[in-house]
């Protein structure tokens, strides 16, 4: 009997042996396979939010009509001393320069395509040619280059991802919908944006009535729970 005994925990713990080695080449496995095979962020991947180790918030426009509201936007936004990101349309900048420019001296000016085509219909290279083109006319006026894109429609495939990357671009999109281009009421508009607050949060907007009617609210509460509203630059981390 005792024999037996003795072999039985010898058993026992060559099991218990074998099984942490097991446990620990599986730990070991999973670490490499992480840091080595874990897909890379790139350029082309399409960006929803910021940085959620942050208490900040992006407030985004994009601008390709209403620029009669254009100017009560940006005078809420100077008098509660906000900086947001424009995304500009480049036959818009062209039309309204002066405007454009007015945007650009305390604001961030983002790459919204030149005519507001569906960018999932036109090719890689017509795609490029809408970005370029808007590029350069910001840059023609404000001598600001762009590098965010924000596609037209929030649509986006392989295509239009492989064409604002191989850019330069990052491809920009939102974690906050106002929807506010359906003009409905101003404290509808700042529920939708106070409602699903985050850190790290891109809330999309466009010039109507109704949203500059709404900003000076949706200012005031963001900051009251404590954000910082700032650009989409800023809560992505690039200078």
């Amino acid at each position: 009997m005792r024999i037996y005994y003795l072999n039985f925990n010898y058993l026992i713990r060559r099991a218990i042996t074998v099984l942490l080695a097991l446990l620990f080449i599986l730990l070991l496995f999973k670490v490499v396979q992480y840091n080595l095979f874990k897909p890379a962020i790139s350029n082309f991947d399409p960006i929803y939010q910021g940085s959620t180790d942050q208490k900040k918030i992006a407030l985004t426009c994009n601008v390709v009509w209403g620029e009669e509201y254009i100017p009560g936007m940006l005078e809420v936004l100077k008098k509660n001393n906000v900086s947001m990101t424009f995304f500009m349309g480049g036959k818009w900048v062209e039309d309204f320069p002066e405007l454009t420019k007015e945007i650009a001296k305390n604001h961030e000016l983002g790459n919204h395509s030149y005519s507001h085509p569906h960018p999932t219909f036109i090719s890689k290279s017509e795609n490029i040619s809408e970005i370029k083109q808007t590029d350069e006319a910001v840059y023609k006026i404000t001598k600001v280059r762009t590098r965010l894109y924000a596609p037209p429609y929030g649509e986006f495939n392989k295509t239009v991802l492989q064409a604002a990357g191989e850019s330069g671009y990052r491809t920009i999109l939102w974690s906050i919908d106002t929807i506010d281009w359906e003009r409905p009421a101003p404290d509808t508009i700042v529920k939708r944006v106070t409602g699903k607050a985050h850190n790290g949060a891109i809330v999309l907007m466009h010039p109507t009535d109704p949203t500059v009617k709404a900003l000076p609210s949706i200012i005031a509460a963001l900051k009251g729970k404590g954000y910082q509203l700032t650009t989409v630059s800023d809560v992505l981390g690039i200078k």
